[in-house]
């Protein structure tokens, strides 16, 4: 998954986001047992990344309350 533009979020609805969100955080999941396990190879640098982009969408849901 690539790094989502702060931009592109704010266009979203709220409702996109927080699929958007449960999306992630299921991705997130499954990554970090992967790692755990030690299956995880090529995908290392995607935990980074979908943290960030997690990060983004809560801080786009928290401006918006």
């Amino acid at each position: 998954m690539s790094k989502l533009k702060i931009n592109d979020l704010r266009k979203l609805k709220d409702e996109e986001l927080k699929e958007k969100l449960i999306e992630l955080k299921a991705e997130l999941v499954k990554l970090k047992n992967a790692s755990k396990r030690g299956t995880l190879r090529k995908e290392t640098g995607k935990i980074r990344a979908i943290r960030k982009n997690i990060a983004r969408i809560l801080t786009i849901i928290n401006e918006r309350k």
